[in-house]
């Protein structure tokens, strides 16, 4: 019989023979590893232990130790045990689609009444019913014209449309059975219910879903879970979802009353005096850095004509989310197209482009506090956190090739002073290497990712490599924030981009005396102003850092008599720089201070009959219990210097 040679992590080999299984595999190495085996990997493919190996390859066993994996199965396995637990409560459901998705898994339906919580519960139930069943998994492949036969005989129309989905490349379709309910799957899958660990789960929600995001189509059903390998990883998710619950910056925007948002202006911001005050510090703070490190601050216009964006090549690859304005213009045959920007960087190139460039010019670090509007779908908008209309701390270094390492590894040390400043500590580079399809040399791509790579070293930074993530034209870095619950947010980037420069016909003149094209880096620290300040007010739960905190102090009165105390107290911290108000309505202390907390104010001062004697005021911190008694002085000292943004004291 013909044989396969198949080598293992240890770099050994061994030859079997033709068409045995991942599972046959791990029984030959050891009986144990047989009976702990979950799946393999097959020449970096994610392999079922029921496939057959029917060429030379490197394989990997994997046991339920190896998280990703184990996790994979875990959750697409959940997704069909799901489907099943709903036909078996009520046959009538059509199934669609499963897929696993960050941390769980969801599956979409199709059934006349709309799923409740209770029914939920009821699902849950079913599903560890079927789970203690262990029934076991097993898989097949089909003829295409078999699989639309079985479809059509159980009534399962949108599974008919998938196979017929699937192209007509002579490939078998693949069936999977847990137990007796069947599914069309890519696999892999575990080997029986029983492996699903069935304490390790919770359905979470059910929401509207079009099928195959068509909203031509039928509305679905679509139920969401999470699955872990043990009870213990569930709880710890389930507690950091309710955090995040408390940490909404929806809900806290309310209760500091920030912004607010409306259909009028879908995806668009409305600014409350204090969501803008921290909008506008923030901004200050940034702009008072980038003229620190050498950038020159630019601005250009909201509206272009489609001609720059058809040069720049967004108008065919950007368009669908271009926002387009036609004008009649005086004398023109024809309406003017034009476009809302959604990047500044076509623009920034016009402003080098004005003038001689020289070598001696470069780098040349232009930044812009740009206004863009990109249009999202209405289903993917989130608070302020993936909106219409932002601003981008948007900035491009035109420089030699030669300068790309030495500006990386400079704008990798601003970021870092800026995001310890902001209270961001813990935060990975991403590194995205060249694609398949890809523009330029070999050697310019080896160079360009090299002077990444040794400029995150040179800062004393490690990275991860995202192999071919990189854009077409260069390769790029990824500045990853984890926040204070463990979610991670990319905000901050750097890309290599020799193309648009020769697009829009960017040049300068070198020592040689010659024209040469810049490179050009684009670069952001925080991205989109709105969505980083969503994130900051989730990273500190609403209590802002007190130099952002767009309520300092609010001077509350115990008695009326104090009315004027509180007053001369709010003067004398204005006059030190430090925002301050007073609260002298005719409320109790406590209600007041209740009141304040809730808005997240971080230094309540109440003040009353002894305090106006005495010249002192009572100190609440927000999220201290204990108060204490400081002098007007003292405490005018000490928010005097806390009101300080970072970069200037």
């Amino acid at each position: 019989m013909a044989q396969v040679s198949l080598t293992f992590p240890d770099g050994n080999s061994r030859n079997f023979d033709k068409g045995i299984t991942a599972a046959e595999v791990a029984a030959s190495i050891s009986t144990s590893l047989g009976k702990k085996a979950i799946s393999a990997t097959v020449n970096g493919a994610h392999w079922d232990l029921q496939w057959p190996i029917e060429a030379d390859a490197a394989i990997a066993i994997h046991t339920m130790q190896d998280d990703a994996q184990a996790l994979e199965l875990i959750r697409h396995d959940l997704a069909h045990i799901m489907a099943r637990a709903v036909q078996e409560l009520w046959p009538d459901v059509k199934v669609t689609i499963g897929p696993v998705i960050k941390d769980g898994w969801y599956y979409d339906f199709d059934r006349e009444e709309p799923f409740t919580p209770e029914d939920l519960g009821e699902i849950e139930a079913k599903m560890k019913e079927i789970i203690n069943r262990r029934d076991p998994v097993t898989t097949e492949v089909w003829e295409r014209d078999r699989a639309i036969a079985y479809y059509e005989a159980n009534n399962e129309p949108y599974k008919v449309e998938l196979v017929n989905a699937i192209p007509d490349d002579g490939q078998p379709i693949r069936m999977y059975w847990h137990g007796h309910w069947q599914d069309l799957c890519r696999g892999p899958h575990l080997q029986n219910t029983g492996q699903v660990p069935g304490n390790g789960f919770k359905l979470m929600s059910v929401a509207g879903a079009y099928w195959r995001g068509n909203s031509d189509n039928a509305m679905l059903q679509r139920i969401y879970g999470v699955g872990f390998k043990d009870p213990k990883a569930l709880k710890a998710h389930l507690t950091m979802l309710e955090e995040a619950a408390k940490r909404d910056h929806r809900k806290l925007g309310r209760e500091m009353d920030l912004f607010h948002m409306q259909e009028e202006a879908p995806g668009q911001i409305f600014w409350h005096p204090n969501g803008w005050k921290i909008y506008t510090t923030l901004q200050d703070y940034m702009r008072r850095q980038q003229d620190r490190d050498g950038y020159v601050e630019v601005n250009t216009p909201q509206v272009v004509n489609r001609k720059l964006w058809e040069a720049s090549g967004h108008w065919d690859n950007y368009q669908e989310n271009m926002f387009i304005v036609e004008v009649d213009e005086e004398h023109a045959r024809e309406k003017t197209v034009n476009a809302l920007k959604p990047m500044n960087c076509p623009c920034h190139v016009q402003v080098f482009n004005q003038g001689l460039k020289s070598y001696r010019d470069l780098p040349l670090r232009m930044a812009e506090f740009g206004s863009c509007n990109r249009y999202e779908p209405s289903g993917a908008l989130h608070g302020i956190m993936r909106v219409r209309g932002f601003t981008q701390d948007d900035a491009h270094i035109f420089c030699e090739e030669k300068h790309i390492e030495a500006e990386t590894k400079k704008f990798i040390e601003f970021l870092a002073g800026i995001y310890a400043d902001l209270g961001f500590h813990d935060w990975s580079i991403k590194l995205s290497t060249r694609p398949e399809k890809r523009i330029g040399s070999e050697e310019s791509w080896d160079h360009s990712e090299e002077s990444l790579g040794n400029a995150c070293k040179a800062a004393g930074y490690d990275y991860e490599i995202q192999e071919g993530e990189g854009a077409f034209y260069g390769p790029k870095l990824e500045f990853v924030l984890t926040d204070a619950i463990g979610r991670e947010w990319q905000c901050g980037t750097l890309q290599v981009d020799p193309n648009l420069p020769e697009r829009l016909d960017a040049s300068y003149i070198g020592q040689d005396g010659a024209k040469h094209r810049p490179i050009m880096l684009h670069r952001a620290v925080v991205g989109s102003f709105e969505r980083f300040i969503g994130i900051l007010i989730e990273e500190h739960a609403g209590k802002l850092p007190f130099w952002l905190a767009p309520r300092q102090v609010v001077v509350t009165t115990i008695v009326s008599e104090a009315d004027d105390y509180a007053q001369e107290v709010v003067a004398a911290l204005k006059a030190a720089g430090v925002r301050a108000e007073a609260d002298i309505r005719n409320e109790k202390i406590n209600y007041k201070v209740r009141e304040h907390s809730l808005a997240k104010v971080p230094v309540i001062l109440a003040v009353g009959a002894r305090e106006v004697e005495e010249k002192t005021v009572s100190v609440r911190r927000l999220g201290e219990k204990q108060t204490s008694v400081m002098s007007l002085s003292e405490i005018t000292t000490e928010l005097k210097d806390a009101a300080l943004a970072p970069d200037l004291k």
